[in-house]
């Protein structure tokens, strides 16, 4: 056995700097679980999804959470905030090992267009090993739903998708069974951590590499820390999930290349299906003359 204890946070969250209560639960946990190992937080958690709190990075927040890495000696990954760089806003992902060094950011791949309008793709896979456990890869929420990008992570040979996630939409069950899919397609352990309040609808979860649900919430605040078994990876990926399917082996034995992939495709179809953009009624004005309402004030005293 090669065991390795990570922590799910599931908390609610606010507009604005969640940085105070993000190292409050990391107190916490270390205080209940002395055991784990790395703590993760869900997609935005930092100051939650208004890009006005985009700044560069490296900046005071990471540097935070760096402080909490060295002091608790453990490995965080502080969910992802909006970073500018280059003249764009990207959503990014920071990774602090438990001396607290940045040993690497990502910047997700698919932006949940069109709600997440104004934020550049990034085009760079990340991964990383710890010495004597194994391989770990972020990807951030809607990244999930494109199977390249989890095929592309485990070719590397990567053992745990570390899945970060703010979905507060009506697709949550949707959400959940591409990462619970994902984790037999890839045969690997996938963490689906979501926030609450203005950080998601919860509902996080844990995934073996056998395709087995570890761990499935509900819409209230969690510490969800699970230890695994990074042994399992490669057991299940050489004799196949459960005894059965050897999928890693048979996609690198594939007998044919993807003629989607390759250059020339007729991409006509593709094509036909129009620019991405929000839904809109029939009878709805364009765009451009919709008239902008007043906004209301709070009915929180």
């Amino acid at each position: 056995m090669k065991p390795f204890a990570i922590a799910g946070i599931q908390m609610h969250l606010n507009h604005g700097s969640n940085i105070d209560a993000m190292g409050a639960r990391i107190d916490l946990t270390m205080h209940l679980y002395p055991w784990v190992q790395m703590v993760m937080f869900s997609e935005l958690a930092v100051y939650g999804p208004f890009l006005q709190y985009a700044q560069p990075l490296p900046g005071n927040a990471e540097a935070e959470f760096q402080a909490m890495a060295r002091h608790h000696g453990i490995w965080i990954v502080n969910g992802s905030m909006y970073e500018r760089r280059d003249g764009g806003i990207y959503n990014t992902t920071s990774v602090i090992n438990p001396e607290g060094e940045i040993i690497g950011r990502y910047r997700k791949m698919f932006p949940f267009v069109p709600l997440e309008q104004g934020v550049q793709p990034g085009s760079e896979f990340f991964a990383f090993d710890i010495d004597g456990v194994g391989k770990f890869g972020v990807l951030n929420c809607y990244d999930i739903w494109f199977p390249e990008t989890s095929r592309q992570l485990t070719a590397m040979g990567v053992e745990v998708i570390l899945h970060p996630v703010m979905t507060h939409t009506i697709d949550r069950d949707v959400d959940i069974a591409i990462s619970h899919a994902t984790s037999a397609m890839m045969q690997c352990y996938v963490f689906d951590v979501n926030g609450l309040g203005a950080g998601g609808n919860g509902q996080s979860c844990v995934f073996d590499p056998s395709g087995r649900a570890l761990y499935r919430g509900d819409t209230t605040e969690q510490i969800i820390p699970i230890e695994i078994d990074m042994e399992q990876v490669g057991r299940s990926r050489e004799r196949g999930i459960r005894g059965l399917g050897q999928m890693t082996k048979s996609f690198r034995d594939r007998p044919t290349e993807f003629p989607v992939y390759q250059k020339g495709f007729d991409g006509s179809y593709l094509d036909s299906l129009g620019p991405v953009a929000t839904p809109r009624r029939v009878d709805a004005p364009p765009p451009g003359n919709v008239q902008t309402l007043p906004v209301r004030r709070s009915f929180v005293k």
